[in-house]
């Protein structure tokens, strides 16, 4: 709690009492201490004491009013409660501004709260006030100004908000001269941008209101373009009328930063306008210059750091270039119109591939030198190519800069033997894929065997279904190619048909075989008006309304997917007028103004709608096909627009017995692999099977019975049969049919083989 100095100045405080034979330790012998006290000794000369008097004026009143102990008497010294006192007041007041720490110059001034005793009225007779010491301490403001230590006078002017105490000149302390940067190699070239730089030259010269301001996204390049026309002018890469300029970075940070008064931040920039008047040549330049709009304008007060610089600006005397983003142009700089005009807008826009391939070429020295790699031509076209196509929440060439970046960081971590001196396409494609948290081989073209294999693979675990199956993977092929249209979702599908006939469990499967997530959300929840803010977001002024929406959180976070909109016809229609944009053009934007992207989404609805038709019974001897009027059904059910914009209305038939013994035999085996971590083998018979199919399937119902027909037939009793019975080391399990019912027989026998086939 204490500080060093002050324990040690506590310490010589008790040892002189105590070899001077002191009765009491009075406030009297703690201020004399103090007197060698670095922190009290600073705080008081600044304050104009006279420390010498003082401590004579202390050392007499100590000697004439504390008594001493006679040899004989083998008491100690005691303190006084007013010493206490003086000390737990000190650490009381720091521990309630936050400090950890008790120095010599908080105890001077819990000295000042013992108004009786003889150090505070020595004090008083040199003027000296707890005002005064607290002033300082807090505020650095000396009671004296020419007559106080030149270390002190520093500190005072510095606490005063003036640069004199800190620099002679202000754009060294509050600006960054980014000729000088060039001049050491620490700012990048500039890669093309020649449009943007003629018009920034053209601004400069002009007689008035020459000042450019840039206006982009985030990313595109605007901080960049300032830097690198410093590096040009180093360079002598400028035209004549500016081969003298030098441009200054401004810290608008630094600038506030330890500003207390009112005054301080207008006297600093002042300050720094003053100095670049003297310099024909300076130009300002200003990062993010909205805010400077409130910057450093007191409670209540209109003087920001804008008012201050319109003057200059209008009159020419001052060159400023100025960047902001689109949004915060329109939001913050665009409201103030005095200050809007006097800049010259110039559009930063997001640079084309070829041009961002440009600007890797341009940059890739500095990366190689860096990270100790080396970059081949086509690392740097799949690092533009590759995050144009997955990495949708950025611009270039700032997100392909970062991909070949983190490409060469990633080799730092590798040991020495694993470490690649070349970095190719594969290594930029596992950077993509871990920054858009995807799949790595779906950003690759190593996925060809998963989509050679696709259309088997699901049919393989769905059965009876095949037309759907053929629309989906035809619809994704197509997407892969890049034959698609490349501003719409890879596909967007209606599936109709009754309950139970794998309407789910295909895009289940779908999102299982090509390893991208599954997002569902159940329609049903969304039967009314007011639910459709739950998916995109509040409008605002609602509860909420900045937190974004359901559907568009998860498609920003998860933008390759497989999306199921269950039941969709059970929403509210103001969600179908959602969906057509969706579909349309592969983007749909939340209440925030966030675009979330479809364009990589295997877009999914089932709907029962029509399955009532479809499994009418036929009246006659002819066989009908209702698929007709299941259709008309789903035609009055969704708008012609909602129709047009779907690829494909898969209708899903109900499946017959043959394709029930399948699902039997899936069920079957998922439950062989469950027992075979138990050490148990499962038969079961074709009777068994044939039993299963029979009653785990209902026409209503579909397939969907099947699983709590082996539930409650085969896995209940099995359980107790596991934990207590005769299958906890380990056995055999026959299922059979005997007298019309499910037959379970078990043996306890450790199974050595792998489990049984179904037959």
């Amino acid at each position: 709690m204490f500080s060093k100095d002050l324990e040690y100045t506590i310490g010589q405080c008790y040892k002189q009492a105590r070899e001077s034979r002191h009765e009491f330790m009075t406030v009297e012998h703690l201020l004399l201490a103090l007197l060698d006290n670095p922190s009290a000794a600073g705080v008081l000369k600044v304050c104009g004491t006279d420390t010498g008097k003082l401590g004579s004026e202390l050392k007499n009143i100590i000697s004439e009013t504390v008594p001493v102990l006679p040899a004989e008497d083998s008491r100690d010294t005691q303190p006084t409660l007013g010493f206490q006192r003086v000390l737990q007041r000190a650490v009381y007041h720091v521990q309630s501004s936050g400090r950890k720490e008790v120095t010599g110059a908080n105890v001077l001034v819990a000295i000042f709260g013992e108004k009786d005793s003889h150090a505070v009225y020595f004090l008083n007779q040199q003027d000296v006030s707890r005002l005064d010491v607290v002033n300082y301490i807090s505020h650095g403001v000396a009671k004296i100004g020419q007559d106080a230590p030149k270390a002190d006078g520093d500190a005072t002017k510095e606490g005063e908000g003036g640069e004199d105490g800190k620099s002679a000149n202000p754009l060294g302390e509050f600006a960054t001269n980014l000729n000088d940067q060039a001049r050491l190699g620490k700012i990048d070239p500039l890669i093309g941008r020649a449009e943007e730089v003629e018009r920034t030259i053209q601004v400069l010269c002009r007689r008035r209101k020459n000042n450019p301001l840039y206006v982009g996204e985030a990313g595109v390049g605007k901080t960049a373009l300032a830097e690198g026309l410093a590096k040009r002018i180093v360079e002598g890469d400028v035209p004549e009328v500016l081969s003298a300029a030098t441009i200054y970075s401004l810290d608008l940070g630094a600038l506030v930063a330890g500003t207390k008064y009112r005054g301080d931040f207008e006297k600093r920039l002042k300050a720094v306008l003053a100095q670049l008047k003297k310099e024909p040549n300076a130009i300002l330049f200003i990062d993010e210059i909205h805010t400077i709009i409130g910057a450093g304008s007191a409670s209540g007060g209109t003087m920001d750091a804008s008012n201050l610089i319109k003057p200059v600006l209008a009159s020419g005397e001052l060159r400023c270039i100025g960047s902001t983003t689109f949004q915060e142009y329109r939001g913050v700089f665009e409201k103030d119109r005095a200050l809007a005009r006097r800049f010259q807008k110039i559009d930063v826009v997001e640079p084309s591939v070829a041009d961002a391939i440009e600007i890797l070429r341009g940059l890739k020295s500095r990366f190689e030198d860096h990270h100790h790699v080396q970059y081949t031509s086509d690392a740097l076209r799949a690092a533009v190519d590759l995050s144009v196509k997955h990495i949708n929440d950025r611009l270039l060439p700032d997100k392909a800069i970062d991909v070949i970046d983190e490409a060469g960081a990633r080799q730092q971590l590798l040991p020495e033997d694993e470490r690649k001196t070349t970095i190719d396409v594969a290594e930029i494609e596992f950077i993509v894929a871990r920054i858009a948290r995807i799949p790595a081989k779906q950003v690759s073209a190593s996925d060809k065997d998963v989509l050679r294999n696709l259309e088997r693979n699901l049919k393989m675990v769905v059965f009876g279904q095949d037309e759907a199956i053929d629309s989906l993977t035809s619809a994704i092929k197509m997407a892969r190619s890049g034959l698609a249209n490349p501003d719409k979702p890879i596909g967007a599908f209606l599936f109709a048909g009754p309950t139970g006939v794998g309407k789910t469990e295909v895009t289940r499967q779908l999102a299982m075989q090509l390893g991208i997530e599954l997002i569902r959300f159940d329609m049903s929840e969304y039967m009314e008006a007011h639910s459709v803010s739950r998916l995109i977001g509040a409008p605002p002024g609602y509860v909420g309304f900045d937190q974004g929406g359901l559907l568009t959180e998860k498609i920003v976070k998860t933008p390759h997917c497989v999306l199921l909109l269950d039941e969709i016809e059970k929403a509210h229609p103001d969600i179908f007028n959602i969906l057509l944009q969706v579909m349309d053009r592969g983007t749909l934007t939340d209440t925030n103004g966030r675009e979330a992207n479809f364009r990589n989404v295997v877009l999914v609805m089932t709907t029962n709608a029509g399955a009532q038709q479809a499994a009418r019974r036929t009246i006659g001897f002819v066989e009908q096909n209702h698929a007709t009027d299941a259709m008309e059904v789903i035609r009055r059910a969704f708008t012609p627009e909602f129709r047009n914009r779907i690829d494909a209305i898969v209708q899903f038939r109900s499946l017959d017995f043959d394709h029930i013994l399948r699902v039997v035999d899936k069920f079957v085996i998922e439950l062989e692999m469950q027992l075979h971590e138990k050490h148990v083998a499962l038969n079961v018979d074709p009777e068994a099977r044939r039993w299963l199919a029979e009653h785990g399937f209902d026409p209503q119902m579909g397939a969907r019975p099947m699983a709590r027909v082996l539930q409650d037939r085969i896995k209940r009793p099995l359980a107790d049969e596991l934990l207590f019975g005769k299958l906890v080391g380990g056995g055999r399990v026959d299922v059979s049919v005997r007298e019309g019912k499910l037959h379970i027989e078990t043996q306890a026998e450790p199974e050595k083989l792998l489990p049984a086939t179904v037959d």
